[in-house]
Order: C-alpha cells, then sequence, then structure tokens
C-alpha cells in the first residue's frame, strides 16, 4: 500500500478508535472515508503524468492554489459532518416493540435519560456562542455583515470575530470573503490591493469588515433629540448627511414608520460606547475617510495618520516610492494661505507651531495618556481639527462643525465624536486653535473652566493675548494699565503720512507665525521684504557684492567658531561675545596670514553691528555662551515681512470688548492669602483670584512693582540674568524719493560706517512704503550709539542722520526733510527697554524660570518669559497664550 495511503488509513482508525458514542463512530467513519478518497485522489494525480505537464505549464502559485481548494473542501465536509451529527441527537427516541425486553435495569435507564437531558441541555447551550474576546459584553452576539447565505445572523457560528463590544461577525461571512472560491472573495481581493498599495498597515479581513462593512451611525441633528441611529449596509455617510440628519429621515427612498422617530429609543449599544474601558476593546483603531487633513497629509502613509488607505479621495502614488524617501514637499492647497503649514512633512524639522500629523506630542500625551499605546484615534482627531481650523481661521470652530468630517464606520464613530469634543478643548485651551482675533459668541470651554478670576497687568501683546484669550474661554478679566493707550512698546507713528513703527514693524519668519493668522483674520496684507540689500559706502559708492558675501562668509565663521568653543564650557566659564569674536579674529589673521583690506574691515564692522541690532545691546554685555541661545529650538521659517498697517492694527482688535483700565500704575501685588491684593499708586485696591503679570524685564529689575511675599529667590536671580536691550528708531519723510534710481527698488540698503566707533550710527535705511507713493525712511541706532545719543537733542540726531544719507548719496542733492521723529525708549518711563538679551554669565533657562507662576496665584508674560521666541511681537503673544491655557487649566 502506498505510505500516503497507509497514513490516511492509520488515522481513521485512531479517529475511531477515540469515540466511545457509536453515532460519533459512524460520523467520523463517514468523514474519514470521504478524506480517504479525496486523499486518494490527490495521491493519484500527484503521480499521474498529467502532473508533471501541469508543473511544465503553469506557475506554482496556481497548483498551491489547488491544494489549498483541496483543504477548503475537507473543512466543508467537518462542517457537514457536524451538522449531520447534531441532527441525529436531535431524534426522537426508538418505540419499543410489544415483545422486546428491556436490556438494561430500571436503575440504568434513569441513569441513560439523565445523561440524555444534559446532552439536550448542552445542544440547547450550542445554538449560541459567546465571543471569545475576554471582557467583551455581548452575551448574544449578532453578525451585522449577512454576507453568506449561511449567515448565523444572532445564531450558532462556530466562532465570532470581535470588532467592538456590540459588533462581530460569524465565521460564515468570514468564509465568505477570505475563500477564494466564494463570492465575496474579489471584493475582499480588490479592496486589499488598494489598501496595500496606499497603506502600511496589514490589510487583514477584520480590517475589511470594519473599514468596508459595518453600517454606519448617524447622530439626529434636532436640538430636543441627539439620538444616535444606525445606517443600513447601503447607505453611506457624507458631511452633508451627517449635518442635516434627524430621525426617520427619508433616505435611498426608504421611510422608517411612525409619526415621530425621534420618540423611539436610541440603541443600547450606545449607552456603553460612552464608558472609558470601551476603547480598550476595540480590536481596529478607527481610520477616518475623506478627512479634512487629507490633502495636508499626502506624503503620509494614511494609516500613520489616521486616515484610511482606502477612503481618500487624494492619490497616494507617492506612497509607491516610500515617503521617507521622498523630497520634502509642501502641498498645494486652493484658498489656503502659503503661511499655513501646520503639519511637518517626512524628513522635514526646525518648523516653529508645526506637528509631526504621525506622533503625539507631550503635552498630548500627558493629557490623554490613555492613547499611549495606539495613538491612531487622538491623531486622525487632532489632524481633523488642526486641518479644519487653518482651512478656515475666521470663524470659531465648533464640536459641530467637526462632527460631520469624521466619516468612519461602526459604533467606533460615536466615540469619536464624543473624543473629538475633548481633544477640541484641549487644543483651544493650548491657543492652537480657536485663537487669534475672533468674535466670540458663547465661552470656548465648559463652565467647568469659568469659576476664576484674573488680573492682567499690562496692556501688551502678550497681556491683551492672555486677556483676550480668557474672556474667550468663558473667565472672567480686567485688564491694568500703567499707560494711556494700550499696545506698550507697540505704537506706531502715522504722522509722517504712512504708519511707521516706533516699536516692532517687521515679522521674522511668517510661517505658522500668529501675527500671520491674525492678519488673515482680518484680511490685512503684509509686504514680502526681498533679500537685495546694496552696502553704500560714505562718498556714494555701492560695495561689490562679492566684498559683501567674502566678509558676510568670514564673519558666520567667526560666530561658528563660537558655537564650538562653547560646548565645552560651562555657565562660569562664560566671556562676553565682543571679546570672544574678536580673540578669534586675532587668531585667524595670525595663524591665517591673511590680510582684509580696509573696505572689508568695514564690511566686516556692518555685520557687527546688525547683530548688536539683533541683541539689543553691544557686544561687550552679551554672552558669547548664550547669545543664540533661542536657535537651538525650532523657529519661525519663510519669508519677513512689513507690516504695512502696523502691529497696531492687530493690537487694538486684540482689544475690543476687554475691561481695560488706562493710567492705572501697579504698586504692590499681595498673594499672601486666598484672594490676591494689587494696589495702584492712586490708591485704588483690585481683588481676584489670578495675576498675570506682563511688565517689561526692566521693570522688575528695578523692582518698581513690591510682591508680597517677594518673590522667590531663584526667580529674582534668572530676572536679573538677563539684559534689558535697547535700540533706537529716527524716521524721516522727505518731498519726494531721491534714493530710488540708486536703490533701484530694494526694501532697505545698508550704510557701511567710516570706522569701529561710528558702528551703530544709522546701519540700515528701510522704505516705509513699498508702493512707491510716500517718501519715508527709517533707520535704526544700535550698540554703543544709542548711549551716544541718549543726551542729544531730536535734531542734532536727526543732522547726523542727514550728514549721513549726503554722503551715502553724495552724487546727487538730498532734500530738506518735511518732518521726522527719533524714539526714546530707554527713556520711557513704562518699559526703559526695547527688548531682552542674555548677559555674560546668564543662560536660556533663565527664561523658562522666569515664567514660572508663584504658587499657583501669580504668572508671568511677555517676551522675557518665552525662551523660544525672545525679542519679538510674536514671542510675546504666544506668552500670553500659555499662560492663559496655564491659569484656565488649574
Amino acid at each position: 500500500m502506498n505510505p500516503l495511503l497507509q497514513c490516511i488509513v492509520r488515522w481513521q482508525k485512531y479517529l475511531c478508535s477515540t469515540h466511545d458514542n457509536i453515532d460519533q463512530r459512524c460520523n467520523y467513519q463517514v468523514y474519514c472515508n470521504i478524506s480517504a478518497i479525496y486523499g486518494c485522489w490527490y495521491l493519484q494525480w500527484c503521480t499521474s503524468a498529467a502532473y508533471s505537464s501541469f508543473c511544465k505549464l503553469h506557475s506554482w502559485h496556481i497548483l498551491y492554489s489547488l491544494i489549498y481548494t483541496f483543504f477548503c473542501l475537507l473543512t466543508d465536509c467537518v462542517n457537514t459532518m457536524s451538522a449531520v451529527r447534531a441532527r441525529a441527537k436531535k431524534k426522537p427516541a426508538a418505540v419499543e416493540l410489544p415483545g422486546d425486553q428491556p436490556l438494561r435495569s430500571s436503575g440504568r435507564q434513569a441513569k441513560r435519560k439523565a445523561t440524555e437531558t444534559e446532552e439536550e441541555e448542552d445542544i440547547s447551550e450550542k445554538k449560541y456562542r459567546k465571543c471569545e474576546k475576554a471582557g467583551c459584553t455581548a452575551t448574544y452576539p449578532v453578525c451585522f455583515a449577512s454576507a453568506s447565505e449561511r449567515c448565523a445572523k444572532n445564531g450558532y457560528t462556530s466562532r465570532w470575530y470581535h470588532l467592538s463590544c456590540g459588533e462581530h461577525f460569524c465565521n460564515e461571512c468570514f468564509d465568505h470573503y477570505y475563500r477564494s472560491h466564494k463570492d465575496g472573495y474579489e471584493k475582499y481581493a480588490s479592496w486589499k490591493r488598494i489598501w496595500t498599495g496606499n497603506g502600511k498597515s496589514e490589510p487583514s479581513l477584520k480590517a475589511f469588515m470594519a473599514d468596508q462593512q459595518l453600517p454606519y451611525w448617524v447622530q439626529c441633528t434636532k436640538s430636543d433629540c441627539g439620538k444616535w441611529r444606525q445606517l443600513t449596509k447601503e447607505i453611506q455617510i457624507t458631511s452633508t448627511l451627517a449635518t442635516t440628519y434627524r430621525c426617520g429621515m427619508k433616505l435611498n427612498n426608504v421611510k422608517s414608520e411612525g409619526p415621530d422617530q425621534c420618540c423611539q429609543p436610541e440603541d443600547m449599544r450606545v449607552a456603553e460606547v460612552i464608558d472609558s474601558w470601551w476603547h480598550s476593546m476595540l480590536i481596529l483603531p478607527p481610520l477616518l475617510k475623506d478627512s479634512p487633513a487629507d490633502p495636508f497629509l499626502a506624503a503620509y502613509y494614511p494609516d500613520c495618520v489616521g486616515m484610511s488607505p482606502s477612503g481618500s479621495p487624494c492619490s497616494h502614488s507617492i506612497h509607491n516610492m516610500k515617503a521617507e524617501h521622498c523630497k520634502t514637499f509642501q502641498p498645494q492647497i486652493a484658498g489656503l494661505s502659503p503661511y499655513f503649514q501646520p503639519f511637518y512633512q517626512p524628513n522635514e524639522c526646525g518648523k516653529a507651531l508645526c506637528v509631526r500629523p504621525d506622533v503625539m506630542e507631550l503635552d498630548e500625551l500627558y493629557e490623554f495618556p490613555e492613547y499611549s499605546r495606539d495613538p491612531t484615534m487622538y491623531l486622525a482627531l487632532r489632524n481633523l481639527i488642526l486641518a479644519s481650523w487653518h482651512r478656515d481661521c475666521k470663524e470659531v470652530l465648533t464640536p459641530q462643525k467637526c462632527a460631520p468630517h469624521i466619516i468612519v464606520r461602526g459604533l467606533v464613530r460615536v466615540r469619536c465624536v464624543q473624543e473629538m469634543e475633548r481633544v477640541l478643548y484641549f487644543m483651544t485651551r493650548k491657543g492652537l486653535v480657536n485663537t487669534g482675533i475672533l468674535n466670540v459668541q458663547q465661552p470656548l470651554l465648559p463652565k467647568e473652566y469659568h469659576n476664576k478670576s484674573v488680573i492682567v497687568i499690562g496692556a501688551g501683546p502678550s497681556g491683551l493675548a492672555a486677556a483676550r484669550q480668557l474672556q474667550n474661554f468663558g473667565i472672567q478679566v480686567i485688564v491694568l494699565e500703567a499707560r494711556d493707550r494700550i499696545g506698550g512698546r507697540v505704537w506706531d507713528d502715522t504722522s509722517l503720512g504712512v504708519t511707521v513703527g516706533r516699536g516692532a514693524q517687521i515679522v521674522n519668519g511668517c510661517i505658522n507665525n500668529p501675527i500671520g493668522l491674525m492678519c488673515e483674520q482680518l484680511g490685512i496684507k503684509m509686504h514680502k521684504l526681498g533679500e537685495r540689500c546694496d552696502l553704500i559706502q560714505e562718498g556714494g559708492r555701492v560695495t561689490d557684492p562679492t566684498i559683501d558675501k567674502r566678509m558676510d562668509f568670514h564673519f558666520n565663521a567667526i560666530l561658528d567658531v563660537v558655537a564650538e568653543w562653547r560646548k565645552v564650557k560651562t555657565q562660569h566659564q562664560d566671556v562676553p561675545l565682543g571679546e570672544k569674536i574678536q580673540e578669534i579674529y586675532k587668531d585667524f589673521i595670525h595663524e591665517s596670514g591673511i590680510q582684509f583690506s580696509d573696505l572689508e574691515e568695514k564690511v566686516l564692522q556692518f555685520h557687527l553691528s546688525n547683530l548688536e541690532y539683533a541683541c539689543g545691546s553691544n557686544l561687550k554685555q552679551v554672552s558669547a555662551r548664550s547669545w543664540d541661545h533661542n536657535e537651538f529650538f525650532a523657529q519661525f521659517t519663510g519669508d519677513h515681512t512689513l507690516f504695512n498697517a502696523g502691529y497696531s492694527s492687530v493690537i487694538n482688535k486684540l482689544g475690543d470688548g476687554l475691561d481695560i483700565c488706562l493710567k492705572t500704575p501697579i504698586q504692590s501685588i499681595d498673594y499672601s492669602g486666598d484672594e490676591i491684593k494689587v494696589a495702584t499708586s492712586n490708591g485704588s485696591q483690585w481683588t481676584a483670584q489670578k495675576v498675570l503679570v506682563t511688565v517689561p524685564l526692566a521693570l522688575l529689575q528695578k523692582n518698581v512693582i513690591q510682591f508680597n511675599p517677594p518673590l522667590p529667590e531663584r526667580k529674582l536671580k534668572a530676572i536679573h540674568s538677563l539684559g534689558p536691550g535697547i535700540i533706537e528708531k529716527i524716521a524721516l519723510q522727505f518731498p519726494y524719493r531721491f534714493w530710488d534710481g540708486k536703490i533701484q527698488g530694494a526694501d532697505f540698503f545698508g550704510h557701511i560706517p567710516p570706522s569701529s566707533d561710528k558702528r551703530g550710527l544709522f546701519g540700515v535705511f528701510y522704505d516705509m512704503d513699498p508702493q512707491g507713493k510716500q517718501s519715508v525712511l527709517m533707520s535704526v541706532i544700535t550698540g554703543d550709539a544709542v548711549s551716544f545719543i541718549r543726551d542729544l537733542e531730536d535734531k542734532q540726531v536727526v543732522d547726523m542722520c542727514m550728514n549721513v544719507l549726503r554722503e551715502l548719496f553724495k552724487e546727487q542733492e538730498v532734500p530738506e526733510l518735511i518732518k521726522y521723529f527719533v524714539t526714546r525708549w530707554s527713556k520711557d518711563t513704562w518699559s526703559q527697554m526695547a527688548y531682552s538679551f542674555v548677559k555674560t554669565g546668564g543662560s536660556g533657562e533663565a527664561y523658562d524660570i522666569i515664567a514660572e507662576e508663584v504658587q499657583g496665584k501669580v504668572f508671568f508674560a511677555g517676551e522675557a518669559t518665552n525662551r523660544h521666541f525672545p525679542q519679538t511681537v510674536t514671542g510675546a503673544y504666544l506668552s500670553g497664550i500659555r499662560e492663559a491655557s496655564k491659569i484656565a487649566a488649574l
């Protein structure tokens, strides 16, 4: 006998010998006979000539398919025999003939009857089978698929496949799609090809059922209803349907019966979805279809960012090249500001206020620890919310606006809509969405956040940003300002016929910059500054650009050496930046033997003047170790722009509707009790639960405000480790634009100082009207030059500036001035500075220490509290948003 046939026979005898019940033996005998027939047929076929011919003509995978089909037939035999055995057990006992004698005693008969009763009970139990998923609450699962003609519905199946508590499909429906000889296999295979081509996760049958077969759930939009209803499997949900759906709504020419369908009870499974444990019982995370985030994330695998690979309308052919190897690109989305780039693209980094769409941030993990294992649902919702906000930042983003865009099958949609509200509130509180200048009719956060009162001291960008945010949250807030105007160090002057900022007016890096966001909300345009900057020598000659490039290279090389030096230096080994630059410069000259020309030396002085402009101080006071500490963090990138309308256009809008008390200088803050008492110099007193201090660094250093108890020593040390940087501005109005012919459309031009002692005097001139209608130039005074002009009259400073211009444009006539102004920030009572810098021996950590709240009562904001973005209006604004979030969360 053939060895394979011997094996089949032995297996047949073994199966029969292991069953005492004669019915079971018979059934297994039939099964084994059929197995033997199939086995013999297969054996004969393998040894035939046809088999050899087949192997030569066809590929091996077809042969494997035949073998697989053979075993599927065996499986069908098993199922058939099980059904035969079950029917045999249900047959009534045979009727005794009159002449027959009982073979067993009455006791044994009773025992047999008891055994039969137990078997009948077992059979009754087998009509139902529980879900095998541990913890599943479904006692009697129901198949949602109903795909197979033999679907178990709510009856018995050999196995239930669990998707969630309340959503299962039977083994028969599994086979309907999974088995290649079944009718549903082609549909599954087609879906699998799409999924594999676009996605990264496994295209399992469970994923197919969740993505394609589960019914949609939709919520009634009637205000007095809000019940969830399950749609039939054939109905596809859209954002329009989700926005307008009402119970009993006519869909696909089918209407539910009954006069008021809202009276019908809600499916009991919906109540379970609300419980926290329900999410942990999900087999697969939800993957959204047609998400608003999809155009932003075309370079990612959809299932890595919470979206379905089968449901995206965009072409994801880029995934065929693997996103990790693709060149970074920014998607072009119609109607979207080019400055809105909320998501990092693959291989992209170093962009401020940008998130990885496939990774949770640390503060998100802290707020939502339940998603630390599988963040897919959170990422899907967060990305949807962030994309929706940037698509329309002029209106408040509400849960009602977000929910219709959550397109996902199954009960998990109910959970997603509920979780979306939590995520939206978190992102609103953090200032990621629903920020800037919005017309808010209802508080943005729930009532539990409203039970606070806050006093904001200072109506600059940070104070106004915090106050507006807190008021939008629903928190009671009042702003106390010492000046007779709002804005602080933002102060625009229009007396010259065009807006000129006495303080800030340039936006450095517009991508994701909140200033750009607010301009978008207000419809304000900014002027992109060109890169061209001609350097003009006194005498009128324009410097050769190659000389400028060469000296710029040497200047940056010196700073690179400083960066290498500081890697091995501690804070106590710090030295002044100016001293270190001079040391490196001398060493380079000595070791290289290179001698720079007189002009090249002057160009180097111009670049040092720009560095002093950036630091707000002469380089003798600036830390060589920490002068650019913020560069270790992602910075704002993109265009540098001139804010033609002036920062006041934004600041004034931030102040609209706020309770602001002007001419109210603060004298003391007493936070020793439960309530904080704020006293003013005119004798009035205010009380609140929280106080936010946004006064400039120089005022904190001079103890203009008395704190009781005194501020912690650690904070005081940090306050004094920073320096109050000062720059001054001068603006000049002329009868005509005499510089146009020489500058040829450039937005600014540089002045090469004749000597190092005149460095910082009018180093750069800006054309304040790029449209060419007004004739206004603005220049800056930096470094030691600030002290030089401090005690001069404005007219004297103007005469010095006019002499410089006449030297720069010596070949032509420079007309007399019409109007001018000179700033005096160093003498301003309520600022006494421009912006902060790190003094020698200090560190960037001081910014974080100053930002720390005291006893959860006194908070601090302002550019000198923002380690990532100091010295800027943007940094001040973001510090106010940060503190508003902290106050709301406490």
